[in-house]
């Protein structure tokens, strides 16, 4: 059994095609400048961030990764972080970590702490291009700030590379993105062994074959999420266990409410403590 129980959380970046539109594009960028631009407005933010609670936890989820699309550090101000924490608090939502970049430069570095600071977030977990080019001063700052960073594989193809970047830097880890080991060929259950001793947190994303990087409900493509699951009970991971799924074509909800069934029946049946 797990030395603590682990807790289920809903990546918000699964709503990446709400607000252009599903299926009005075939790749990341639109999505993410359309979300973006929707939420920046203070005057529509409050029902913006509002409706995006409600449909996480009207499928039973009380703790999210908060994508930074949603509350960026690029433009949120004091206001919108009044607002966030207000809606958090009276939706009963958690946030257990940030998701998305945390930029190419120091002062990037700085301001995501900030804000991760302001909604009491310990870590981050996402792309960071400064962890490639000034891993040193990129820690100096998340250690400054009390928060941690996990680098989550997408161009990396082994372990190895994510060891190389983070290095032996304490609040400097790994971020395992199923889907995206599977999308480079490399089993993810290799990768959650391998990256053990430096595991900050796990997204649990499926994707249909190798090679392409098409989100699918959890055990209908290549990732092995099962698997994956078994493999964290075996080495005993007391983190997040993050429920990712981002369809461009379709509202992924009902899909989410039945892979946290999955997984919540999965971890029961394993006699694992879990809380949503």
């Amino acid at each position: 059994m797990s030395a603590a129980p682990l807790t289920l959380s809903f990546m918000s970046a699964n709503y990446v095609a709400r607000e252009l539109g599903y299926g009005a594009a075939a790749e990341w960028g639109p999505f993410d400048a359309a979300t973006n631009a929707a939420f920046e407005p203070i005057e529509t933010f409050p029902e913006r961030f509002d409706a995006l609670l409600a449909s996480i936890t009207g499928i039973g989820f009380d703790a999210i990764d908060l994508w930074f699309a949603h509350l960026n550090w690029r433009w949120a101000t004091p206001e919108h972080v009044a607002i966030a924490r207000d809606a958090l608090e009276r939706h009963g939502v958690g946030v257990v970590a940030f998701a998305g970049g945390i930029g190419e430069t120091v002062a990037d570095v700085e301001a995501a702490c900030r804000l991760a600071n302001d909604l009491d977030v310990d870590l981050i977990a996402g792309l960071g291009g400064i962890v490639h080019t000034d891993r040193s001063g990129a820690a100096a700052v998340l250690d400054a700030h009390g928060v941690r960073f996990g680098l989550e594989n997408h161009p990396e193809r082994t372990p190895g590379d994510v060891l190389a970047a983070i290095d032996d830097e304490s609040s400097l880890g790994a971020a395992v993105d199923t889907g995206w080991w599977a999308t480079q060929g490399y089993d993810p259950v290799d990768a959650i062994r391998e990256l053990s001793d430096r595991l900050f947190h796990v997204h649990l994303k499926d994707v249909e074959e190798p090679g392409t990087h098409v989100s699918c409900m959890h055990g209908m493509g290549c990732a092995r999420i099962a698997d994956c699951v078994d493999a964290l009970v075996e080495l005993v991971y007391s983190g997040v266990l993050t429920v990712e799924h981002e369809p461009y074509d379709r509202d992924p909800t009902a899909e989410c409410a039945r892979m946290l069934t999955l997984l919540r029946d999965q971890l029961a049946n394993a006699e694992t403590g879990h809380r949503v």
